[in-house]
């Protein structure tokens, strides 16, 4: 069945946060990926911006004037929000609070800041009416304990807490108590038909898990993963689930969540590394973005070739964890 996306003829909203400090650089970085490997993107990028407020003790606004400018130019509408509920004491927050901002019944992608777009987005068959989000995660949530309850029993009691059917969010290919069976993603990116619907859903829901969590969570650490904890039962209450393979150009040749720039050195492949050199080429990207101390090191002063040398893309270590200890013991991990 063709997507939501292909009807709307690609005209969708793409949604990151920008604020002080790293994000108005990876904000720029985004943008101009966006650009370079979509010219025909025919929707709107929006730059979601958390303004100042008693939940932030300093201004969290982007600072760099320059940065602004990047993406006035590459085509992005900064718009503001208001941070009600996180703020400064969880900042992931920001891509909860940020959804309630945009204009309702406007279908919408969300991604992380640190993702950028390898190719044309425009033709992602998004179906906006059954959500989906990022299954590129490991299985870093729930932490079991030797005495406590298992997988099975922790999530259903989330989702009895929501009056959410448990049963149908389960994958029956995996056994049981292995956390592949769950619904879980990376909230790397997720989309929906409406951004308020999603974020009062993502925001209640996430709300009551801080403040109130049930008691199978009183072990379970929270931050950062509260967001991660919430999404899948957001995605599953409005009629979601797993990405089918109509979305598999993300997380893989049209969009890639890198995270830090010496990950993105060390495991994505050489068309990754040549779309960020190209974006980054221009005097007057570099001149703005060299300011991120991260950037300057890894694209314009060789850190990152050093990195990718360390590594066999072909044979890279399973778990993330082995790829960064190999980096900090070579001085080669920043972000």
């Amino acid at each position: 069945m063709a997507g939501t996306g292909t009807r709307t003829g690609g005209r969708f909203d793409v949604v990151i946060v920008g604020q002080a400090g790293r994000l108005q650089y990876e904000a720029v970085l985004f943008a101009a990926s966006l650009r370079a490997s979509d010219p025909d993107f025919a929707g709107r990028l929006i730059v979601a911006e958390p303004q100042p407020g008693p939940l932030w003790p300093a201004d969290p606004r982007m600072d760099d004037p320059g940065a602004r400018d990047l993406l006035s130019e590459f085509g992005a509408e900064i718009l503001g929000f208001e941070s009600r509920a996180f703020g400064a004491a969880y900042p992931y927050g920001n891509k909860i609070e940020a959804l309630m901002a945009l204009e309702a019944e406007r279908p919408f992608v969300f991604f992380d800041t640190d993702t950028l777009i390898t190719g044309p987005l425009s033709r992602v068959p998004f179906d906006f009416d059954r959500p989906s989000a990022s299954m590129r995660r490991e299985g870093t949530w729930p932490v079991i304990e030797p005495y406590g309850p298992g997988q099975s029993a922790i999530w259903k009691s989330l989702y009895d807490r929501f009056g959410l059917d448990f049963d149908s969010s389960l994958d029956p290919s995996q056994p049981d108590d292995y956390w592949q069976r769950y619904l879980y993603f990376n909230a790397g990116w997720f989309f929906h038909r409406c951004p308020v619907t999603f974020g009062r859903r993502f925001l209640d829901i996430a709300t009551a898990i801080r403040d109130d969590p049930p008691p199978e969570l009183v072990c379970q650490p929270l931050d950062p993963w509260l967001d991660q904890v919430a999404l899948p039962l957001v995605i599953h209450g409005l009629g979601g689930g797993r990405p089918g393979p109509e979305l598999a150009g993300l997380d893989g040749d049209t969009t890639c969540h890198w995270r830090t720039l010496p990950l993105l050195y060390a495991r994505e492949s050489d068309r990754v590394i040549a779309l960020l050199e190209r974006i980054c080429a221009p005097n007057k990207v570099k001149k703005v973005i060299k300011a991120h101390e991260p950037i300057k090191r890894f694209v314009y002063q060789g850190k990152g070739a050093r990195a990718r040398a360390l590594f066999d893309r072909a044979a890279l270590p399973r778990r993330e964890q082995a790829i960064r200890s190999i980096l900090k013991r070579h001085n080669l991990w920043m972000r």
